[in-house]
């Protein structure tokens, strides 16, 4: 590949900014998307002419390959935030790679013990995230470009799952078959985003003097770090846990809930919805560059997430009281909860970075959350299907929203009035770089 002091890499450091995000968007955006169609085609599936050990099989697939990629998430903490920037690149492809031939031992090995081999898919995927996203943290319009990003998990879901759907009732592929087989589709676009990923030079002095410079840290930068701010940490990382194990079983079981909503046997369903939700995410969370103080940024995007909980919960009651239909309720559900989440990756981690200005990186505090909340994600599912093949799913997912919605506004009430006081008031660099012309 092209070396990342390339004249692409030049020509993009002297680029206008509009310019220089819309490239990093595509390449982002591009990567992860793909990433998607070696992780997430299988739920398309159903499984249901297989049970082990008295659960459901296709539970079974999806806990295998969720505690793969949650312990990717706690290799990562440390992988991703020591990770030097010239070996991002052929690592994105390698872990893909290595993914990808787990899928062709799913498809050849015959069930119930293929299950392995989705543990296998899982274990190299969970760290390709904090890969791509070390290309865009540290600059002045990261959210933007981090919300890019996060559009592609948003959207690609659906897509990869549409596109297994139709392989399976267009063409006539086994579910066992499907997953590797959508994979192929996506190898040679997930070549050239990551070539153009490489390309993307390193923050400017402005961006560090903006959101502070982002390095590589030791086992005592990220002990030194985690010690400073533990309790407003742990009250953010719990509810991290919450969002992801609602996200996860709207986004696992998407088949199942848009069956029991009566909307089965529609391919492009799952595309259709998950793209509204992208884009109402994107407009969102991407309009946080405008606010230059790195203290209030963290602060509204507390307040986002809010707003985007307490959707969730009018969305169960809109449902359960039919003032929406299924496509509504679930395209409601998804802003609410894509809010939240998405604040996370793009304003939340990188304003508080930015503000307390300690060595550290995004990858970092990422990488615990992901781990912490896939494990949660885990758990739930092992309580909950245990000796249960068979339940609704739609009213499963409709009591844990509205669960962890009361929750998190809760939690989140209480991580605001703890950085409220733990911040400083006004950071000297953020008044210094707003002064400067054209910032």
């Amino acid at each position: 590949m092209t070396p990342p002091n390339s004249s692409i890499s030049q020509n993009l450091a002297r680029a206008r900014p509009t310019v220089f995000s819309s490239y990093c968007i595509i390449a982002a955006f591009s990567a992860y998307f793909c990433m998607y169609a070696f992780r997430k085609p299988f739920t398309a599936g159903t499984f249901e002419d297989t049970m082990l050990w008295g659960i459901g099989y296709k539970t079974i697939l999806v806990i295998s390959q969720v505690i793969g990629y949650t312990l990717s998430k706690f290799i990562g903490i440390k992988i991703i935030s020591e990770m030097p920037a010239a070996k991002r690149g052929r690592t994105i492809l390698a872990l893909i790679a290595i993914s990808h031939f787990a899928l062709l031992l799913f498809a050849l090995v015959p069930p119930p013990w293929n299950f392995v081999f989705l543990f296998m898919n899982g274990l190299p995927l969970g760290m390709v995230f904090g890969l791509v996203l070390s290309f865009l943290e540290g600059r002045q319009v990261t959210e933007a470009l981090a919300a890019g990003l996060c559009a592609s998990f948003i959207v690609s879901s659906g897509v990869v799952k549409s596109v297994g759907r139709w392989l399976m009732l267009e063409h006539g592929v086994t579910e066992y078959w499907m997953p590797f087989l959508t994979g192929l589709f996506f190898i040679p676009p997930l070549i050239a985003a990551v070539w153009m990923l490489r390309q993307i030079p390193p923050p400017s002095e402005k961006d560090i003097a903006m959101r502070s410079e982002r390095l590589p840290m030791n086992r005592h930068d990220r002990s030194q770090f985690f010690r400073k701010l533990a309790p407003g940490l742990c009250l953010l990382f719990t509810t991290y846990i919450l969002i992801t194990i609602l996200r996860s079983i709207r986004d696992d079981f998407a088949v199942e809930i848009w069956s029991d909503l009566g909307e089965s046997g529609k391919p492009a369903i799952f595309a259709q919805s998950e793209t509204a939700v992208m884009l109402g995410v994107m407009a969102v969370t991407g309009a946080a560059i405008m606010i230059k103080n790195n203290r209030r940024a963290f602060l509204i995007a507390i307040g986002a997430i809010f707003v985007g909980f307490a959707m969730v919960r009018v969305s169960t009651i809109g449902f359960q009281r039919h003032w929406f239909g299924p496509m509504t309720f679930m395209i409601v559900t998804g802003l609410g909860l894509y809010i939240p989440y998405v604040a996370f990756h793009t304003t939340l981690f990188e304003r508080l970075i930015a503000v307390f200005r300690e060595r550290s990186n995004l990858g970092y505090l990422m990488y615990i959350a992901d781990a912490v909340g896939y494990l949660g994600y885990v758990a739930v599912m092992l309580i909950r299907n245990f000796g249960k093949p068979a339940f609704n799913h739609l009213q499963f997912f409709i009591d844990a929203a509205n669960l962890v919605a009361v929750m998190s506004i809760g939690l989140m009430a209480a991580a605001m009035f703890y950085f409220h006081r733990k911040m400083p008031r006004e950071s000297t660099v953020d008044l210094k770089v707003a002064r400067e012309p054209g910032v």
